[in-house]
């Protein structure tokens, strides 16, 4: 039998007896084994239309026989006998119930995605889990529910929005830091790119690494009591430059770096179709500083790849965003460097990124 989570939310009607009837629905729906149920809690909304009532938040964990697929039609099944309406996204509603983890099931596709793609900030969502099962397993992130909560509850939390340039990581990271009240760390040195002279690029690459380094130290980035926002991620350096350098020139150059920087909390990995990409380009090419900073990050990443043919400057973006994916939401037990807790933020509408990011970021608190 597989052991799952579930989370369970209702700011609508009567939302206790809502959270308890789900609970006993569960209970007595056939081929599931309710195990344990969290005691509700009242949080805040988050993102959606303003003014809704607060949330019940709660978390059940059961072993069933059902499949992912089947056990979400069981979900979708109680929602419908609770009256869930689907109306705005994050909107209120009487009941809503996701499934969050399932054994160690990793699966997206359209129609569901597990773990569920946004829990790792959440603390509406973890914060029960931790109650009845603070050593569940999430494939993703290799560490425990517990252990994401703890990430998330740092006193003074890092967190890095990572993308490639044109992929709005700066103009993100500023709206969240305006939004959140946090300190902006701001990319000092642009993330470069290979080009013909390997000499040259080997120059460019260890002095950004180094300024980047330096601007993510303690001693140049005290402490803040909301928190720290980067518009970077230092380890995106090596990916950048694989097969440009030798690996261990690579590994060396990056471990002087990075020796006292510590890895981010959390990480919002902005990811932008290849159109998206070759637009924001064009755009940045007939509007070039000073008239405006939008995506101005496309400017600077390097000579070489942005005086290259579109095709090829958005085919050398696009193979270091995928990098980026694999890096971060791919399953990595013991990576020591990488954030615990991931949120990956579809990036071709710039005001949604944004406000995705907002939400992922308020939802820490």
């Amino acid at each position: 039998m597989a052991r799952c989570l579930i989370g369970c939310g209702s700011n609508q009607g009567r939302p206790r007896q809502h959270v308890i009837d789900a609970r006993e629905l569960l209970r007595a729906m056939p081929g599931v084994t309710l195990l344990a149920a969290s005691r509700p809690r009242e949080t805040r909304p988050i993102g959606g239309p303003p003014g809704q009532p607060a949330f019940l938040n709660a978390a059940f964990l059961l072993e069933t026989d059902f499949s992912p697929d089947d056990l979400l039609g069981v979900i979708a099944a109680i929602e419908n006998t609770l009256h869930r309406e689907r109306a705005d996204r994050w909107g209120p509603r009487t009941i809503d119930l996701d499934l969050l983890l399932y054994d160690d099931a990793v699966l997206d596709r359209p129609e569901l995605t597990i773990p569920h793609p946004r829990m790792s900030t959440r603390r509406f969502v973890l914060e029960p889990c931790v109650e009845i099962a603070p050593d569940f397993l999430h494939p993703l992130a290799g560490c425990s529910v517990r252990d994401l909560l703890d990430a998330i509850s740092a006193a003074h939390p890092h967190v890095a929005v990572i993308g490639v340039p044109g992929s709005g990581a700066p103009e993100v990271a500023a709206a969240v830091a305006d939004m959140t009240f946090a300190r902006l760390v701001h990319a000092p040195a642009a993330l470069p790119f290979c080009g013909d002279d390997e000499a040259l690029f080997a120059q460019r690459w260890e002095d950004a690494l180094a300024e980047c380094a330096a601007a993510l130290r303690h001693e140049s980035s005290p402490d803040d009591l909301h928190g720290t926002i980067s518009d970077f991620w230092l380890d995106a350096f090596p990916l950048a430059a694989e097969g440009c350098l030798p690996a261990d020139r690579i590994a060396a150059a990056f471990e002087r770096a990075a020796r006292d920087v510590a890895a981010p909390h959390v990480a919002i990995l902005l990811l932008a179709d290849a159109g998206v990409l070759e637009e924001r380009l064009a755009f940045r090419r007939r509007r070039p500083a000073p008239q405006t900073d939008v995506f101005a990050d496309l400017g600077g990443c390097s000579t070489a790849v942005v005086d290259a043919p579109p095709a090829d400057t958005v085919a050398a973006l696009v193979a270091l965003q995928e990098k980026l994916r694999q890096r971060l939401l791919r399953p990595a037990m013991g990576a020591a460097r990488r954030p615990k807790a991931v949120v990956a933020v579809e990036a071709n509408d710039l005001g949604q990124a944004i406000a995705e990011a907002v939400a992922a970021v308020e939802a820490m608190a």
